[in-house]
Order: structure tokens, then C-alpha cells, then sequence
């Protein structure tokens, strides 16, 4: 395919075309950016939750599987493990107050790159700002534009209900 392919919230792409780019817009999410330069193939996922919680258990298996997904694709077209650097973009605070998403999204990025012995060669993560990326494939060239403004304010939380109420929605 030629031209761009936009990606979204889970999704992944990769190419060996060199007139391809891959983008996508990132808040608290996290896009990780995987080539290998001598097979001059690429490719880009877009991680919306890398780490889950449940019962006060830590579960990175979302975020695992959005990264061998698109490791997996890569050899497939005939890039190498042991060749490919990564970059990472996203993870903000967008709305302030109401969790922490943005930070364990960068937190899972960069332990699982150095967990395997994949080098992170340029970041952009964390702050206060989405970020457009596009990503070309076949050179591992990156183009970023961030947005200027505020993180929004978290909406106030409803008071507690007084008696035995029933609310349809």
C-alpha cells in the first residue's frame, strides 16, 4: 500500500513500502514505533490501556500482546529481533485529577522495550499535551506535532444519594 494508514485505539500496522507512513493521535495513550533499518520494514501500534488492575493485581497482558502482535508482523516480513529500535510517543496527563493512565501507559512502554533488549532510540512521553505522530515504515522517521492547552479538569463527582433512590440511564 502507498500512502498513509491511520491506526487507532488498539490497532497495529506495519509495512516494507517506502512511500508508506502510519498515523495516529495519542493522549494518554502510547504509540511504540518499531523498525529494523537493514530490512527496511516498520511499523507502529497504539496502546490505549497497557496495564490493567484487578483485586489490587497488576496484569500487563493487553499491553504485551499489542507489542509481540506487532513484533510478530515484523519478522513476518523479514525483519529481525535482534535489529530493531523502537521509538515511543504519548502517555499525557490530559485530564488532570482523574487517573494516571498516561504515566503506567510510558512506564509499561519503556520496561517492556528494556525487558527486551530492544533500544528506545528517541521518546516523546509523558506531559500535559496529545500528540500527532506519523511514522515512516521502511527508515524509522518520525514526524510529531503536539497541541498547546491545558489538560482538562476533571468533572466533579456527584454527591451521594440520600434514601433509596433509583436512577435509569
Amino acid at each position: 500500500m502507498t500512502g498513509g494508514h491511520v491506526i487507532t485505539q488498539g490497532e497495529h500496522y506495519v509495512s516494507a513500502d517506502p512511500q508508506a507512513t502510519i498515523s495516529t493521535l495519542l493522549g494518554s495513550c502510547v504509540a511504540c514505533c518499531l523498525w529494523d533499518p537493514l530490512a527496511a520494514v516498520g511499523g507502529m501500534n497504539h496502546i490505549l490501556l497497557a496495564t490493567t488492575s484487578r483485586n489490587a493485581a497488576r496484569c500487563d497482558l493487553v499491553g504485551v500482546n499489542a507489542m509481540e502482535l506487532l513484533i510478530n508482523d515484523l519478522l513476518k516480513l523479514g525483519a529481525r529481533r535482534d535489529r530493531l529500535k523502537a521509538k515511543l510517543f504519548g502517555g499525557a496527563q490530559m485530564i488532570n485529577g482523574l487517573s494516571e493512565i498516561g504515566p503506567a501507559n510510558c512506564a509499561f512502554a519503556t520496561g517492556f522495550l528494556e525487558q527486551e533488549s530492544i533500544p528506545c532510540v528517541s521518546q516523546s512521553l509523558g506531559g500535559e499535551f496529545a500528540r500527532q505522530i506519523i511514522f515512516t515504515p521502511s527508515s524509522g522517521a518520525v514526524r510529531a506535532k503536539t497541541t498547546r492547552g491545558r489538560p482538562a479538569e476533571a468533572p466533579p463527582r456527584p454527591a451521594p444519594a440520600i434514601g433509596n433512590d433509583l436512577e435509569l440511564f
